[in-house]
């Protein structure tokens, strides 16, 4: 049996207060998966990248409290099987729980991103319950990893429907209910337009914040025009979040910096680092 995390925040409230995101908070990230440098800053040093990433949320401020998020990916999508041919590993519990416990000295939100190759991914969320019950931990998911049952994580895109993500809401919602916690950010990562088809079938859930993290790599034009393309109807009650690669997007300039994402329309919600 692994030791518990650390006490969550005092009266069960979000890290830095309170029990509802917006308008109040600015979630700035880092992403990350232990060992792996290029899937983002937070492989290692992580009271080092704590540290950098509550100076990088401060610069995206602008009249809000920011509130830093660690984005651990849990489940990552493999390009082998794997015993059960599920094309997906699993961090264990220990691992997971290290984090938190960073996040938690530091008072910022964990993410659990979910990137299920061929399983499918409501019974993979559910199986983080035990830690998607904490009041500071959310959940993101990446379906561009999210493949059929005769594809292989990598060689094709993933996708999802608005139906889908609309179970998982649903799903956080009831958890928000049944264990009475703040609202919990739920992310959904999307890079093209046919990642997620009939999006308008997700719908807004008490107590869960769905922030759709628009995923565009390249040169600054490309990245707004994707930008464009992907935040023109967002579904009711879906806020609008935006990724920047370190490495990707610096091959084609100078990485975007806070005042130019900050001045994007819709404002993204959530900026995350990869």
């Amino acid at each position: 049996m692994s030791t518990p995390p650390p006490p969550p925040p005092a009266r069960g409230d979000l890290p830095r207060g309170g029990r509802t995101i917006f308008p109040k908070y600015q979630l700035v990230g880092y992403v990350g998966l232990p060992g792996s440098p290029a899937l983002g800053p937070l492989d290692k040093d992580l009271e080092t990248k704590a540290a950098r990433l509550e100076k990088v949320s401060r610069a995206y401020a602008a009249g809000r409290t920011p509130l830093p998020v660690m984005e651990l990916i849990t489940v990552v999508a493999k390009a082998a099987p794997g015993k059960d041919g599920m094309y997906r590993g699993r961090l264990p519990d220990a691992k997971i729980q290290e984090y938190l416990t960073v996040a938690r000295k530091h008072r910022m939100l964990l993410l659990l991103d979910v990137q299920p190759g061929r399983a499918k991914i409501l019974p993979e969320v559910k199986r983080l319950e035990r830690w998607l019950k904490e009041p500071d931990v959310g959940l993101a998911f990446d379906p561009e990893w999210a493949v059929g049952p005769n594809q292989v994580p990598g060689r094709v895109f993933g996708r999802t429907t608005g139906a889908e993500l609309d179970a998982i809401a649903a799903y956080l919602s009831e958890l928000v209910r049944t264990h009475k916690l703040p609202e919990k950010v739920f992310v959904f990562h999307q890079l093209s337009p046919r990642i997620v088809t009939g999006e308008q079938a997700l719908k807004k859930h008490p107590g869960v914040v769905t922030i759709k993290s628009v995923d565009g790599i390249g040169a600054r034009a490309d990245k707004l025009q994707t930008w464009a393309k992907l935040t023109q109807r967002l579904p009711a009650g879906v806020h609008a979040g935006f990724k920047l690669f370190r490495v990707e997007d610096t091959r084609h300039g100078p990485l975007m910096t806070p005042a130019q994402v900050l001045a994007l329309k819709p404002r993204p919600e959530f900026v995350v680092y990869e």
